[in-house]
């Protein structure tokens, strides 16, 4: 029989085969089959790495950036500001900007990143950092909830002691929780109005983020004629940024009080960003309240804007009267959490009559004394 194999219709020429037996060929077809495997599984590994970094990387970007915003709307901010350079901001808009740039600060390679691949793996990338934000809030909620129970319960003693575990018993139903909670424009302690109407949630009495709590201000008093002085020197949000960013160990360690020389410049990358301390004023808030899963609305308290407010205390100075003190502060922050060093104490003279000095001096004097005897 003739095979057609063309429009003439002449007979298509089969080319000869060599024969080849059954396990000589499968074992090559074995062996293609596991190079495909092997590829498959360094695409997986390489998948998975992958994860991995954009996960651990993400984990910055709610200590460090922006505690609710999505990253997706900080990309569209900085577009829009590029394509419009000569437009006029808002607030809001100026807001979302610096949270970009810290962004970059924090994360140097997603700029370029973001401009390099296309939509589905900047998709893929953008969720996989989200994983990380979400998994670090949760995280640093869980740590400080334990935390702030035994830190209340030594400062304050209150009977009975504020469980780790639950939060049932937080908030304004109690005595302590309420009084940290209480807005600086109020007395706590006037049991006749203030704790009855906002345990009963009274009109005059509306607990929002138009007011900073007493446990912002040091020793958890407010001066009403100054209100400034002293609001963010509590000990509680010392302890509380400690506790998140060196070790927990470290947040008992409150006694970087000196004068000497702060280590701003020892920790730039980690500790310029103001996000970082507006981030734990908001957890320590949480941790204090009763509210078991974190939400943007405990009562008709909103953190995102009360977060924003705290932002603009940092950023957003009237004058260079106010950025001076804005710097003294940040500052002062700086030797509380990091401690200070006296490197620039040690002189030359200093060093000199130090144990390795002296004892390198000590070899060579022995060095020589051998080398003129053997002379």
């Amino acid at each position: 029989m003739s095979v057609s194999g063309n429009d003439s219709g002449s007979p298509l020429e089969i080319p000869p085969r060599v024969p080849t037996s059954p396990q000589a060929w499968t074992k090559r077809r074995i062996a293609t089959l596991m190079e495909e495997v092997k590829l498959l599984k360094q695409d997986k590994a390489t998948k998975h790495r992958k994860t991995i970094y954009y996960v651990s990387q993400g984990r910055a970007i709610r200590r460090l950036v922006t505690l609710y915003t999505p990253i997706e709307d900080l990309i569209a901010e900085n577009d829009r500001q590029c394509e419009y350079r000569d437009s006029i901001s808002t607030l809001e808009q100026d807001r979302l900007q610096r949270s970009y740039v810290e962004l970059v600060k924090v994360l140097p390679w997603i700029h370029d990143k973001i401009a390099s691949v296309d939509n589905e793996e900047s998709e893929d990338m953008l969720r996989k950092l989200k994983r990380g934000t979400d998994s670090a809030r949760g995280d640093d909620t869980g740590t400080l909830k334990e935390l702030m129970a035994s830190w209340v319960n030594i400062e304050f003693h209150p009977n009975p002691l504020i469980s780790g575990s639950g939060k049932h018993h937080r908030g304004f139903v109690n005595d302590i929780c309420g009084k940290l909670l209480c807005p600086a424009e109020w007395c706590w302690d006037d049991l006749s109005s203030v704790k009855a109407g906002i345990q009963d949630r009274m009109t005059a009495f509306i607990v929002s983020k138009n007011s900073w709590p007493l446990f912002m201000y040091q020793n958890f008093a407010a001066d009403a004629g100054n209100l400034e002085h002293s609001l963010m020197k509590s000990k509680l949000l010392v302890m509380g940024l400690k506790a998140l960013f060196t070790s927990p160990s470290s947040a008992n360690e409150m006694d970087g009080q000196g004068q000497g020389a702060d280590i701003i410049e020892n920790n730039r990358r980690a500790w310029r960003q103001d996000q970082a301390k507006v981030k734990t004023f908001l957890q320590i808030r949480f941790t204090l309240s009763s509210i078991t899963s974190w939400h943007n609305v405990d009562g008709d308290f909103d953190y995102e804007m009360f977060w924003n407010n705290v932002v603009d205390f940092f950023e957003d100075a009237p004058g260079p009267a106010v950025r001076a003190r804005v710097n003294e502060l940040l500052e002062w922050w700086t030797r509380k959490v990091f401690g200070r060093n006296h490197r620039q104490d040690l002189t030359s003279d200093v060093i000199s009559r130090i144990s390795i000095r002296v004892l390198a001096a000590q070899r060579l004097v022995m060095e020589d004394t051998v080398f003129d005897s053997d002379s």
